[in-house]
């Protein structure tokens, strides 16, 4: 249960930190928000100040437009307030971070999102050792388990030479930030050529700017021959079944990257060709090394299957609560900036 001298509560606008009098990815307008990362959900339009990792700053630029910005490098102090902050690896996408809070002898983490199995576009996890660890159970059930990323990316490749041999474009659905780059970063670019939906191409060249090498691509928009098609990997967000690019790719083979593909009927209720399990979120596994990695003594559980991993958590002698957040929307992630809620 909330204490009185937490360092981290629940506001209507978000999580708050009373000492350092500033919110963590608040979901309603605020003066100071610390961003773990620039997924929608989590980095929302309408706030005065905002403060990420150095590697974020251009995703986070890139979502939300000119907006008032510093950025502080991996494991780097600022003070604010009375709160010591820095930021650390988080493993999710690009500039992901988890936040260390200091203050009087205790240390607070909050996680953000995080996966513990490296990928090349992105730093890697790095465990933060912490009295409280506010963690996110986004795939939160032990059904959840990641098999390598390289075997599914071998799979990604067998399935579009499959259908480029045929003469058939592959359209690769992802979320376009983090899942879109992870994808091309993965793909073998010499089966044919590859061409973005205009919602990722930005987000590549940020990538880019920030040293992660990607396959050269092409924007679907700029693609005047017909011909390039045959044999092409299209990769595009979700929401692009519904526009313009699905009629044009009407006779394509569509598959689907995500975590939810874990799920037996996910493929068929997504409506599409295949489901590749991939996800830039912590499995089963990779939530309760974290959570160990950190040796905190309290834990307390965000956006997911909060209710199995508190069980869970108690079970095993730790101090173990929810708390609910307004986390979560994937469909966001995929469409762009969220302005803020209504009061």
């Amino acid at each position: 249960m909330p204490r009185n001298d937490d360092l981290v509560i629940r506001r209507p606008q978000g999580l708050y930190c009373p000492p350092g009098d500033f919110y963590i990815d608040p979901w309603r307008p605020v003066e100071r928000a610390v961003i773990t990362h620039a997924h929608a959900d989590h980095a929302r339009t309408g706030h005065a100040h905002y403060l990420c990792s150095a590697p974020g700053m251009g995703v986070l630029r890139a979502r939300l437009g000119p907006i008032s910005l510093q950025g502080l490098p991996y494991g780097h102090r600022l003070r604010l307030g009375e709160v010591m902050v820095s930021m650390h690896p988080a493993g999710h996408v690009l500039g992901s971070a988890q936040v260390r809070l200091e203050h009087r002898e205790r240390v607070w983490v909050v996680s953000g999102d995080y996966k513990t199995e490296p990928d090349p576009t992105c730093t890697p996890f790095e465990p933060v050792r912490c009295d409280v660890f506010i963690t996110e159970c986004t795939f939160g059930l032990p059904i959840y388990r990641w098999r390598p990323a390289q075997e599914v990316m071998a799979e990604v490749n067998s399935w579009w030479q499959t259908n480029a041999a045929a003469g058939r474009p592959s359209l690769l659905l992802g979320y376009s930030f983090g899942k879109a780059q992870r994808l091309l970063a993965g793909v073998d670019a010499g089966i044919g050529p590859i061409v973005v939906h205009h919602a990722v191409e930005p987000l590549n060249e940020a990538y880019r700017a920030e040293g992660v090498a990607l396959p050269d691509t092409l924007r679907f928009g700029d693609v005047k021959d017909k011909s390039l098609w045959q044999g092409a990997l299209v990769v595009a967000p979700p929401s692009a079944t519904r526009g313009p690019m699905s009629r044009a790719l009407q006779h394509a083979s569509d598959g689907l990257a995500s975590g939810w593909m874990q799920l037996r009927g996910a493929r068929r209720r997504a409506s599409v060709d295949r489901g590749f399990v991939l996800s830039d979120h912590a499995d089963w596994p990779g939530l309760i090394q974290a959570i160990a990695a950190t040796g905190a003594q309290r834990v307390i559980v965000t956006h997911g299957h909060e209710g199995v991993l508190v069980r869970w958590l108690q079970q095993q002698g730790l101090e173990a609560e929810a708390m609910q957040t307004d986390y979560g929307d994937e469909l966001a992630n995929d469409a762009g900036p969220v302005t803020h809620t209504a009061p």
